[in-house]
């Protein structure tokens, strides 16, 4: 056996490993959501479209995300385990641990989707200005702290201050590589956050961009960083079978917030950080429409949208939210196609 088709073999056998055991433990924490009433408020405010619409989803369990980032941490620490056990055989092979390559995307994940959580419970509980958790400045900064964090270690520890533009070249830019790291992950994040609001519509996005940043991985022969875009893939996979409309449960800030930050780390270890308008489109869709808005409305006091992020703007022209998370997707995967061509190009 070649060692392409080894590795193909051991992604696939990391997905597969990963989707089974979410599946496995989605009954379990559901039960755990229901059970202590981890569930979604929809706040009065001033969006009464987006109320009228959604106010029918309050009291689905929210919190979801755990299922996804939980999985991968349980894939990453018993096929380590394995490992170990199995020198000199087949199971040796199946690590995905490393210190250049996933120590930084799984530590990254793990900090945020705690900060996540955090957000999560102070809206179960109602704390916050508008009992509704954290205000968006304070995540600001908290999130930029983690990115900061991220930024020192890729241009300090791993001494990388090298951007890649496509069909252009590579190019050094020395300390302003920690302001374009901070913004790349922030971004991620909050255009994540903002995607996650209809049904299934976070989860399908972010498995087409893990996918295609998995796919890079490999070919740049970054196998254990390939593996651990697997292993997300896969816990992503089995939190769409329950996540698909109607939700079972949300993924919560502790999923969309904890998944944006990793994409946005993986990257910056693919240098393919100016691909993500294409590779996460409708992440980046999401955010501009927000900005859009916002702008309109404080500059000209008039709204572009009926809604936003946009897809609550398709909603409220009367697509069920099935039909946006369906066109979504499809969106999703034919610019992460055009993403993956422009990277093989250049």
């Amino acid at each position: 056996m070649d060692n392409t088709t080894f590795e193909v073999i051991r992604l696939i056998i990391i997905a597969v490993s990963s989707f089974l055991l979410a599946l496995f433990f989605t009954p379990l924490l559901t039960k755990f959501l229901e059970k202590y009433k981890l569930v979604k408020y929809v706040e009065k405010s001033d969006a009464p479209i987006f109320n009228k619409m959604h106010k029918k989803k309050e009291g689905t369990p929210t919190m979801g995300g755990i299922l996804v980032w939980g999985t991968v941490l349980i894939v990453i620490l018993l096929f380590e385990f394995l490992s170990s056990l199995g020198k000199g055989t087949y199971l040796e092979t199946l690590g995905f641990l490393s210190r250049s390559e996933t120590y930084l995307p799984l530590g990254a994940m793990l900090v945020s989707a705690l900060l996540g959580m955090v957000d999560d419970i102070f809206g179960i509980l109602r704390v916050g200005a508008r009992k509704a958790g954290l205000r968006i400045r304070e995540k600001i900064i908290l999130y930029t702290l983690v990115a900061s964090f991220g930024a020192w270690w890729f241009y300090a520890k791993l001494d990388w201050d090298l951007i890649k533009i496509p069909f252009a070249g590579d190019f050094y830019i020395g300390l302003w590589y920690i302001p374009v790291f901070i913004f790349i992950i922030v971004a991620t994040s909050f255009s994540s956050n903002e995607t996650d609001g209809l049904d299934g519509l976070a989860g399908g996005v972010l498995m087409v961009a893990f996918t295609a940043l998995g796919i890079i991985a490999f070919t740049q022969g970054k196998m254990d960083l390939a593996g651990f875009c697997g292993a997300v893939i896969g816990a992503l996979l089995a939190f769409l079978w329950y996540n698909i409309y109607p939700a079972r449960f949300f993924l919560g800030d502790t999923g969309s917030m904890g998944l944006g930050v990793t994409l946005g780390i993986i990257a910056m270890l693919t240098n393919t950080a100016l691909l993500l308008p294409f590779i996460g489109f409708i992440l980046v869709f999401e955010s501009v429409s927000v900005i859009m808005q916002t702008t309109s409305k404080k500059l000209f006091g008039k709204k572009i949208f009926i809604s936003t992020p946009i897809h609550h703007h398709f909603e409220a022209k009367g697509w069920h939210e099935s039909k946006v998370t369906m066109r979504f997707w499809i969106i999703s995967g034919v610019m992460a196609a055009i993403g993956l061509i422009l990277y093989l190009l250049g």
